[in-house]
């Protein structure tokens, strides 16, 4: 679909840390890898959204764990959009860069549920963007009130009720226009 891109929110090495591990990291990545080949395959655009953490974050500018995971590696073509807070619109070129390539249709996942993925279905909604989240490919962590699969499954049922269509990986088909 022309008007289609997908969009790979923070899947940042430094996000994957052994010591504090993503809720289903290995199978997060394998449905990123997967997305991003059918994307490849139907000739969708491929945005990468990369967080510039702060010192003694995971995912701090400039260090190894800021780095696009090796698994998901950005190709030639593929855009990469420096972000800053959880809204990879905010003070980025990421609607510029929609805009230019007549983009009206997102396909969202990565990472963090409850921070980055929410906030930036929200604000794509608000531009007017058709937004499907891919809601078994986005992940977060343990909080200290609930676990990381509540936050999942309480941002899809939010999320779904008026901001998104959810889709689950499988049944994202870019040429059929899921």
């Amino acid at each position: 679909m022309a008007d289609t891109a997908l969009l790979i929110i923070d899947m940042q090495v430094g996000n994957f840390s052994e010591s504090n591990p993503i809720c289903n990291g290995k199978e997060l990545l394998a449905k990123e890898k997967s997305l991003i080949a059918k994307g490849r395959a139907a000739q969708i655009p491929i945005f990468y959204v990369q967080n510039n953490g702060g010192s003694g974050d995971p995912d701090e500018y400039s260090i190894p764990g800021w780095k696009i995971h090796p698994s998901i590696t950005p190709v030639k073509g593929d855009v990469i959009v420096q972000k800053q807070t959880p809204d990879a619109f905010y003070k980025t070129n990421l609607h510029l860069e929609l805009e230019s390539r007549g983009i009206k249709r997102l396909v969202i996942a990565g990472l963090q549920t409850e921070y980055c993925v929410d906030t930036t279905c929200r604000r794509a909604f608000s531009l007017g963007y058709n937004v499907i989240l891919v809601k078994d490919a986005h992940s977060t962590w343990n909080s200290s009130l609930l676990s990381a699969q509540q936050i999942i499954n309480h941002h899809n049922h939010v999320l779904g009720s008026f901001f998104v269509d959810l889709r689950r990986q499988e049944e994202i088909k870019f040429s059929s226009g899921h």
